[in-house]
């Protein structure tokens, strides 16, 4: 079933099997073919015709379709759902010539010298769509094929990288009908006018909106801008509007089979995604250019006048080494095969020093690779899995439960038992509710905040249990009291020391709430705890016994002064207990006083020689 669903995920890209074969220079057989796909990491889904497929999608029995439909066969093909270089006839086609060594991988260029385009961002566009990026393809010769793929190509990357347009949305126009500078404006509907793609007549945005409200592609669509009191804009000098992103271009500037010099601007609420998006599509239709390979600048000039050329055509470097790529895979290959194997995968690689250091460039059609992980993944692509030779483990090893997680059920049980009640939160919270709720300084250099969040509920990565504890309370007024919850589960940091940036840490939170602020309750709750782990108590306050617990007395804001303090082990603090301070209680609408402990519990969690395990 899970293999099902990832294919389910996998974009299907259909392509004539005649032109296919003509840009590999070669005939395949259906077999051949199929296995070609399968050493390449992609799969041969299905072998049909136009009119089986539209026979398949009206549910209609054979020899019922009328029309002129074309039976020419046509191949469809699972790719990875990250690999957007694959989209199309022309991607496929020369990674698979690449692959099989019959092309070197082409440099892209940035045309130096001559006109550049130039695009200027009005500062209203931060309102609902920020950034936009651009590009020429000067020269182009199309073909009925290679302008269908063209089109179908901006299909696809609508569907998949661009989430149905909204991050981001594709134009392309004909540069000889208009004329630059160019501008990018964000305007009320009913002050856009124009004529829309395949229209006769002009149309206000605000008409468009509900003109379109039945046609079956671009109805889906309108949401992303329909409430919007702006929407976005492109015009040229002499105020023709190229398109109104994201649903619809203007029917001046339309390609056709006869244009020469396309302009492409790709319109996006996800500046990355945008950049991706638009080397995808010069980088797979340059080939057509007058000058194949070479793509031509466009100047963007954004809301604060800074200036940036674009495509961004550069190479990104990664060093990896043989040792390292040969134990990632399971093969022993040397340093000068690893580099002809991920030549053959679209990579530049040159050799760096003896110790078969390698240096690997990614050229912008590989988007997909993030980390050197993905490099061993090329090689072993490249080499074939089955040629990787199945050994059996030299090291015994039995699967057991983390001790981490151990150890969190035993306090579970604990906890239980002395009659608490476990509750489960979200991991992601407010800033109100994680800082200014519980008297806590916004705390930046230890939270990680979401980017973008979608609602206000969801701004940080909790930084403290409690907080979460309080919100289930106050949910739960008409419970009986007292009440008594707990949670024992992770808390995220900021932590340099992690790859990440982050960290995960595993605590636990007791919360009392009553007629009385129970804090003897959390203080028998601490007791009992450290007596489940056999930590013994060091009363005196000052941690004469190393491998004894104690309390401090504290100030922290969260809890009422003199009723509150900090606990340690081994030096370390590693939780607090009180009674909450009155203030919290309001902001969280609890109605009774509480009393909490908060414990980071990894500190127990280790072997009977004292090593930590987590």
């Amino acid at each position: 079933r899970e293999s099902e669903r990832e294919r389910e995920r996998m974009p299907t890209v259909s392509v004539g099997r005649d032109n296919l074969f003509e840009e590999l220079g070669r005939v395949y057989t259906d077999e051949e073919f199929e296995d070609l796909c399968f050493e390449f990491g992609i799969e041969l889904d299905d072998v049909t015709t136009e009119k089986e497929m539209v026979r398949k999608e009206l549910g209609l029995a054979e020899g019922e379709v009328e029309g002129e439909l074309d039976d020419e066969i046509i191949y469809k093909i699972d790719i990875p759902a990250n690999r957007y270089d694959l989209l199309c006839l022309e991607g496929i086609s020369r990674a698979l010539r690449i692959f099989q060594s019959k092309q070197e991988t082409p440099t892209f260029k940035v045309a130096q010298g001559g006109e550049v385009q130039t695009m200027r961002v009005k500062p209203e566009t931060a309102l609902i769509r920020p950034h936009v990026v651009c590009a020429t393809l000067r020269g182009v010769t199309f073909t009925k094929e290679s302008y269908k793929s063209f089109i179908d190509l901006q299909d696809k990357l609508h569907q998949n990288l661009c989430r149905q347009r909204t991050l981001v949305a594709i134009g392309t126009h004909d540069l000889d009908t208009l004329k630059g500078p160019f501008r990018y404006e964000a305007l009320p509907p009913e002050k856009i006018i124009f004529t829309p793609l395949k229209q006769t007549k002009d149309f206000t945005a605000r008409d468009l909106m509900e003109f379109y409200k039945t046609d079956q592609k671009l109805k889906q669509y309108l949401h992303i801008i329909k409430d919007s009191p702006v929407f976005p804009v492109i015009y040229d000098s002499n105020d023709v509007v190229l398109s109104l992103p994201p649903i619809i271009n203007g029917a001046h500037s339309a390609i056709t089979l006869e244009t020469k010099n396309v302009f492409i601007e790709c319109t996006a609420t996800d500046h990355t995604k945008a950049n991706v998006v638009l080397n995808t599509v010069v980088t797979m239709f340059s080939q057509y250019c007058s000058e194949p390979f070479v793509v031509e600048p466009v100047r963007v000039v954004d809301q604060f006048d800074q200036e940036r050329v674009y495509p961004d055509l550069g190479l990104k470097e990664f060093r990896v080494n043989e040792r390292e790529v040969c134990k990632a895979i399971g093969a022993e290959i040397g340093a000068e095969k690893i580099a002809s194997l991920l030549r053959r995968m679209q990579l530049f690689v040159e050799p760096e020093g003896t110790a078969g250091d390698l240096v690997v460039r990614v050229p912008p059609t590989r988007s997909d690779i993030l980390h050197a992980c993905d490099i061993y993944e090329d090689v072993a692509i490249a080499w074939g899995y089955n040629n990787i030779v199945k050994q059996v483990p030299q090291c015994m090893t039995a699967g057991k439960e983390f001790p981490l997680n151990q150890l969190s059920d035993l306090l579970r049980g604990e906890l239980a038992m002395i009659g608490f009640t476990e509750i489960l939160t979200w991991a992601l919270c407010s800033n109100e509710e994680n800082f200014v709720a519980v008297r806590r300084e916004h705390e930046k250099a230890t939270a990680v905040t979401v980017g973008n969040p979608k609602t206000a509920d969801f701004e940080v990565c909790r930084t403290s249990l409690l907080p979460c504890a309080l919100k289930t309370l106050a949910a739960n007024k008409d419970a009986p009291v007292p009440v008594k919850l707990f949670e024992v589960s992770d808390v995220v940091l900021v932590s340099e020391e992690h790859e990440t940036g982050a960290k995960n840490e595993r605590r636990l939170v007791a919360l009392y709430s009553g007629k009385e602020s129970g804090f003897e309750a959390v203080h028998g709750t601490l007791n009992r705890i450290m007596q489940v782990l056999g930590v013994p108590v060091d009363l005196s306050g000052e941690g004469a016994d190393p491998n004894a617990y104690y309390w401090k007395e504290s100030k922290e804001k969260t809890f009422f002064p003199d009723r509150q303090a900090t606990v340690w082990f081994k030096g370390q603090q590693i939780g607090v207990f009180g009674v909450v301070h009155p203030e919290v209680l309001k902001a969280f609408d609890i109605v009774y006083p509480c009393s909490a402990l908060e414990i980071n519990i990894e500190p127990f969690c280790y072997d009977q020689f004292g090593n930590s395990l987590v």
